[in-house]
């Protein structure tokens, strides 16, 4: 099984590939630091040598980047199995008071990455009338948050792009799930003073996407929510 796996060097990203790798899928990895990437693949390798993993420095904000990036784990791996668009961007503020920027800065890498990924990889999906595809929206594709409001807005449009995916792959045997993570704890929240263990964990999300790829042929899984126990952070 051949996994393409985007932000992959931290939070939710890195805790799926670590899941994956322990079943013994192939691994492709992106994300925009190159070390820790390289950190990440011989920790892997190190753990779970017979699978094969590649990885590539990918600034997900720039489509040509994603594009190219899309072009090589095909070159490289024949055909992608899952394709999981975990990268995303996280800027707090009220849309009046944010940079004139913020919501092209959100756009380019919340839904741009993952819609040219679809473009490339999706393509390929469907001629082998094979695959899934799963989209890691948030909470904040449904509910709004008005300190994060381009957030929210890109969030939102990937969650709509996430259906549509659905709709036009369906006839082709590919699936597509939608997981609405709540608050959940990676390096964004390091720092503040709230217990660990009142946050949805990296490794839950890792278990989602493990559960949706290993249901029976003829079902998907239409989307995931999965929150905090004591609520929203």
């Amino acid at each position: 099984m051949n996994i393409v796996i985007t932000g992959a060097s931290k939070g939710m990203g890195k805790a799926i590939a670590v899941l994956m790798a322990s079943k013994g899928a192939n691994l492709a990895l992106c994300a925009r630091n190159n070390n820790d990437l390289l950190l990440l693949k011989k920790e892997l390798q190190q753990q779970y040598p017979k699978i094969n993993i590649y990885i590539e420095s990918v600034d997900c904000a720039k489509k040509e980047a994603v594009l190219h990036f899309a072009q090589n784990v095909l070159d490289y791996f024949g055909h992608i199995d899952i394709l999981v668009n975990n990268v995303g961007i996280f800027k707090p503020a009220n849309i009046l008071d944010e940079d004139d920027d913020a919501l092209e800065n959100h756009m380019n890498v919340n839904l741009y990455a993952p819609y040219f990924l679809y473009k490339k990889i999706g393509k390929s999906m469907r001629e082998r009338k094979s695959g899934t595809i799963i989209n890691i929206c948030s909470v904040a594709s449904k509910e709004i948050i008005v300190s994060a409001g381009s957030y929210c807005v890109t969030k939102t449009a990937l969650l709509s792009l996430n259906n549509i995916m659905r709709e036009e792959l369906k006839k082709h045997d590919v699936k597509v799930t939608a997981i609405l993570p709540g608050s959940t704890f990676t390096s964004s929240w390091e720092g503040v003073q709230i217990p660990r263990e009142e946050f949805v964990q990296a490794e839950d999300i890792a278990e989602m996407v493990y559960s949706v790829i290993n249901i029976s042929k003829g079902a998907n899984v239409d989307e995931i929510t999965i929150k905090p126990l004591h609520g929203q952070i």
